[in-house]
């Protein structure tokens, strides 16, 4: 019969759980004021850029350090780079894993993928994260290694987000062909796993021009008309805007998708199409990557709203006034992508 935890050792877990949780807010508030990634590196972005593949290598049980987990199959976005629980709805089963712990029983070794030097956590989120509120080292794990056509070429985490950043940069550059035509293109992101969402944009961005032309585009043809007509208006709006200095530890890229989704959501909403300049005076005047700046308009927006109406736009020109609810959209000409 498995042993039950103890009321004590629940209470005890429910405990340091909210201590990890809160440790895991002050670290990503600094790291995010030093410029460093706060985030869980993704498997499948990795597995994609480095070709990563399982040829039937068994799992052998080894002691791994916990400092060389950088990240998950699944639940990247619960956790924090030092695995410490974001997610305040992971409490229970986060506590009742740390519980377990105490028992007699413990705890069953993880399961996780090798890649180069650094690991990936099919299975075990949680008791990594409790090992880690722990001040473990190691954990005990069942890894199973896999091969990749590109050698990775990094010692620490960090090392490695940044390698992954940059490779994911050249890819996307070779597979759009725009190293061909633009080799200096000043598009770089500060997530690898964002690349997939300028594919989608070159990929919508492509049918349209096919729908106008009524036949198929080339691929390349269309990667490169995305970057000419939508890619660098937008870009030069950002640069122009002054709007960079409100996210220092972010790049034109960034804010370009940011500008992107913020543009649809107003069209959604409003039936609104923005040009670039009235994009970026509306995103500038609610967001911000600054606390304190974020928290000012915040209450800004919030002061407006109660004054106004839940449908006030702030930042928005005289010349682009939202439609009403009720009114019939108007006709998109062209694809913007966003």
């Amino acid at each position: 019969m498995t042993p039950e935890p103890t009321s004590e050792q629940i209470n005890k877990a429910h405990q340091r759980f909210r201590d990890a949780h809160m440790q895991a807010f002050l670290q990503d508030w600094i790291k995010r004021i030093r410029g460093e990634s706060t985030e869980l590196l993704s498997y499948d972005e990795v597995r994609k850029i480095l070709q990563a593949r399982e040829v039937g290598f068994r799992p052998t049980l080894e002691e791994v350090p916990l400092d060389k987990i950088v990240g998950s199959v699944g639940r990247y976005r619960d956790f924090n780079s030092a695995f410490l629980p974001k997610n305040e709805a992971l409490e229970e089963r986060w506590a009742r894993v740390d519980a377990a712990r105490e028992t007699l029983e413990g705890l069953p070794p993880v399961d996780l993928i090798k890649v180069g030097e650094f690991y990936f956590v099919r299975d075990g989120n949680h008791r990594v994260s409790v090992a880690r509120a722990h001040g473990e080292k190691t954990i005990e794990a069942y890894v199973t290694p896999v091969e990749t056509s590109i050698p990775v070429e990094a010692k620490t985490a960090e090392e490695l987000r940044q390698w992954l950043v940059e490779a994911s940069r050249l890819q996307f550059l070779r597979r759009t062909g725009l190293d061909k035509h633009y080799p200096d293109a000043p598009i770089r992101l500060t997530e690898p796993g964002r690349y997939r969402d300028l594919y989608e944009h070159i990929d919508v961005h492509r049918w349209y021009m096919g729908e106008a032309r009524g036949e198929e585009v080339p691929y390349e043809e269309a990667a490169r008309s995305w970057y000419e007509n939508v890619y660098l208006p937008l870009a030069r709006a950002i640069e122009e805007s002054g709007l960079l200095d409100e996210f220092p530890d972010r790049t034109v890229t960034d804010l370009y998708l940011w500008l992107c989704r913020h543009r649809e959501e107003l069209r959604e909403q409003y039936h609104l199409d923005l040009d670039e300049q009235a994009a970026v005076s509306t995103f500038a005047s609610v967001y911000s990557g600054k606390p304190l700046k974020r928290a000012l308009k915040k209450a800004r927006l919030k002061l407006a709203r109660l004054t106004a109406g839940e449908d006030v736009i702030l930042g928005l020109p005289s010349h682009q006034k939202p439609r009403h609810r009720d009114d019939n959209p108007p006709h998109k000409e062209q694809d913007d992508a966003r």
